[in-house]
């Protein structure tokens, strides 16, 4: 009897094993994968860009859209135009990689981007001309603290204006 016993329990150790290696392989697949894309980009705006003929969208990041005014001073200036001439000036310094890994709601690519080996990303909120999304939140705070970009105005979080301005049906 004993010995029944014992290989139930075997059994069922070699069985918890087998379902448990096959948990952990099917969560290694399930994450994403970072896909790389590199060449010439050009800024769409703030925190979307063309790279290679694909459409991609900064991940972790939100800047103002393209149409979006800010107010310093009691002016109106368009901090939209000068988040897209930030990011075009970034990509300019070459070397563009994006690592893909995902797509957002339109059909882009979610990626974090380097040129000339800085992350886009990271550099966009540094400088005040994004807001922190999913992540780079302690830059967000040193651009608040520097009044950096849109943190030298009176503005509306890009999540916030896009809710005011929907997107036209295409």
């Amino acid at each position: 009897m004993g010995g029944r016993i014992v290989r139930r329990v075997g059994s069922s150790f070699w069985s918890g094993l087998a379902l448990g290696a096959v948990a952990a392989v099917s969560l290694y697949l399930a994450q994403p994968r970072r896909q790389p894309i590199s060449g010439d980009a050009v800024a769409i705006d703030g925190d979307s860009l063309r790279l290679g003929g694909v459409e991609i969208r900064l991940e972790g990041v939100d800047a103002p859209e393209y149409r979006q005014t800010c107010l310093r001073g009691g002016r109106e200036e368009a901090c939209g135009h000068e988040a897209r001439q930030a990011l075009a000036a970034l990509l300019a310094s070459g070397g563009v990689r994006c690592d893909g890994s995902g797509r957002d709601r339109y059909g882009r690519t979610l990626a974090i981007c380097t040129a000339g080996g800085r992350d886009l990303n990271r550099e966009m909120v540094l400088a005040g001309h994004a807001v922190a999304v999913d992540a780079y939140h302690a830059e967000e705070q040193e651009a608040r603290r520097w009044k950096r970009g849109v943190w030298a105005t009176v503005f509306e979080r890009p999540a916030d204006w896009r809710a005011r301005h929907p997107r036209p049906v295409e």
